[in-house]
């Protein structure tokens, strides 16, 4: 099953937390191969990335709503989206309009002419009206313009600019497992400043002085992607910091595990066919004899006759069961 260990260093400002995706990953991977519209494998890495950093972030902020990763940009993968809801529950997908190359990185999948962007949207679930989610976007170059080619150097980019605190993250994915090592330095005060705080100077002029939190992220930085895929967590652990005091968080009991999830619904598509407007939805009726929405996150097919269309915009008319369909 799919796990996530949270641990603090011992008497230091600094935090970490390791994940591992394995069944959730691996459905997300069946899910798309039954459908006939499996990734290449470059981009199955970045999404197997992006899942397990998503995991971490929505762990390590505990906030209550969702946490949407996102990456976009001007080369054949033209998005790229993983969501981690407040129970861990994640899923991803991506829009892939070209030729990927196999051993392609993060510049030739989404930064080919530099207008590639990463965007961290946080979407609260009691979010009032009016009231927009926050969000933070940072290109995928560094500071002195430099193409980032992993997708962990646009996060630990996204921390120092967004946060103000000295982040280190190693990910890694295959067709199996999908993981994530984090270390941050912990903020001056509170729970962080994430949409906003006022230790964020204090946290900024800390940025890289904790020689503490330097040492155990270059100890961090030594973990290589063959080892976080096929070593178990303890041993991770054990081999990275062995000469540090770690205190690990025992999970509580009925506490959630990472795990895929997809929260699709037909009432949901039934309130986008109504936003598209009676007419467009009764043409495509006409022609294609039915109004087919596939999911792109979990595959499944939500199917609308001219019966289903009919009671979806009549007022005070509950909508019909319909067809629904899992591929």
């Amino acid at each position: 099953m799919s796990e996530l260990h949270k641990f603090l260093f011992d008497g230091l400002p600094v935090r970490g937390m390791l994940v591992r995706l394995t069944d959730g990953w691996r459905e997300v991977l069946r899910r798309r191969a039954e459908a006939g519209a499996a990734f290449p494998p470059p981009v199955r890495a970045l999404l197997g990335e992006m899942s397990a950093a998503a995991v971490l972030m929505q762990a390590n902020i505990k906030f209550n709503g969702a946490l949407v990763l996102q990456v976009s940009g001007d080369g054949p993968v033209k998005l790229a989206v993983a969501e981690a809801q407040p129970d861990l529950a994640f899923r991803a997908t991506a829009t892939v309009a070209g030729a990927v190359p196999p051993d392609a990185r993060l510049e030739a999948m989404l930064n080919v002419h530099g207008r590639g962007r990463c965007a961290i949207t946080l979407d609260p679930k009691d979010r009032l009206p009016g009231q927009q989610p926050y969000q933070g976007v940072v290109p995928l170059h560094g500071d002195r313009r430099e193409p980032l080619q992993q997708l962990a150097q646009v996060l630990e980019h996204y921390m120092l600019q967004s946060e103000q605190l000295d982040t280190r993250l190693v990910l890694a994915a295959d067709d199996d497992i999908a993981a994530g090592l984090l270390i941050q330095r912990l903020p001056a005060a509170g729970e962080g400043n994430l949409g906003g705080s006022a230790q964020q100077q204090r946290n900024e002029d800390a940025i890289g002085r904790s020689e503490d939190y330097n040492r155990i992220a270059h100890l961090a930085a030594t973990l290589t992607p063959a080892e976080l895929l096929t070593l178990d967590a303890e041993t991770v652990l054990r081999r990275l910091f062995w000469e540090e005091r770690l205190l690990r968080f025992a999970p509580e009991p009925g506490a959630p595990r990472p795990h895929f999830a997809c929260n699709c619904s037909r009432p949901r598509v039934g309130r986008m066919l109504e936003g598209l407007g009676r007419k467009e939805v009764d043409d495509i009726v006409a022609e294609q004899g039915r109004v087919e929405i596939g999911c792109e996150f979990c595959g499944v097919k939500y199917r609308f006759d001219a019966v289903d269309v009919g009671r979806l915009f009549t007022p005070g008319r509950d909508q019909p069961p319909g067809s629904e369909a899992r591929h």
